[in-house]
């Protein structure tokens, strides 16, 4: 009995849901993208140098999208709807290991790093990140039913080469100035934080904001739920690990 009490002791002092596999293989329940959604452009940007961090975030391993399989079922619905029409996705982020956001928060507080402020957070400062909610100690993306993710010409070019070092262009500028990642003009570019970047800002072109409002409505059909600061980012709304902050890392499980 006095086993049993102190089991249960232990038990409660443990953190909260999270789950951690360094092993080879996903845990049940996970997909690659592309094997359910070849078609679907991959842009993974915190496998390489091209975002806010300015270089690999930590757990990602591969340039790969893994997703629930209730979450990538439903991605393949919304690129069905899209292709009649010319069009398709492209993923920036989708499972997102915690040791990453772990990674966010360490870099976040190193407020003496500006590197890639000209670009990514031109107007806000830094130190300002987490009142701001831009970045926060769990992210829904860890629970492995969300997705960072624009619409794409079928046959448009890629994303535009990016060399670490480069000059970096705000992602406030209009479409045409900004990095050129070969979606459609979305008001800003990804990761862009800013009070631009909120998916109903008005002060965004109307073109911009009808190609917010397509994506938005083609998500919502298949489940998924926008956030209110970010118009690239959506959950499903019927995750199936919603209570599981997952932090095994992204590879290709080949």
């Amino acid at each position: 009995m006095k086993f049993r009490v102190l089991l249960l002791l232990l038990l409660a002092l443990l953190p909260p849901a999270h789950a951690a596999k360094d092993a080879g293989e996903m845990p049940k329940g996970f997909v690659l993208l592309r094997d359910v959604a070849p078609a679907i452009r991959q842009d993974m940007r915190y496998f390489g140098n091209h975002n806010f961090l300015g270089r690999p975030v930590a757990g990602y391993q591969a340039p790969e999208c893994i997703l629930s399989i209730d979450a990538a079922n439903a991605l393949a619905g919304v690129q069905r709807d899209l292709e009649p029409w010319g069009l398709g996705l492209m993923v920036y982020d989708c499972y997102r290991p915690q040791r990453a956001v772990q990674d966010f928060v360490a870099w976040s507080k190193k407020t003496a790093d500006q590197a890639t402020k000209a670009e990514f957070y031109p107007r806000v400062d830094k130190k300002d990140f987490f009142k701001l909610g831009y970045v926060a100690e769990k992210s829904g993306h860890s629970r492995g039913s969300t997705v960072d993710v624009t619409i794409i010409p079928l046959n448009g070019p890629g994303p535009a080469a990016y060399a670490p070092g480069q000059a970096l262009t705000p992602c406030t500028q209009p479409y045409d100035v900004r990095y050129k990642d070969g979606g459609l003009d979305m008001g800003t570019g990804f990761d862009c934080m800013d009070e631009l970047s909120h998916p109903l800002s008005q002060g965004v072109p109307p073109l911009a904001r009808a190609n917010r409002m397509l994506l938005r409505q083609a998500m919502e059909r298949h489940g998924f739920k926008p956030y209110d600061f970010e118009w690239w980012h959506f959950t499903l709304k019927n995750e199936p690990h919603p209570e599981t902050y997952y932090d095994f890392p992204v590879n290709s499980f080949r």
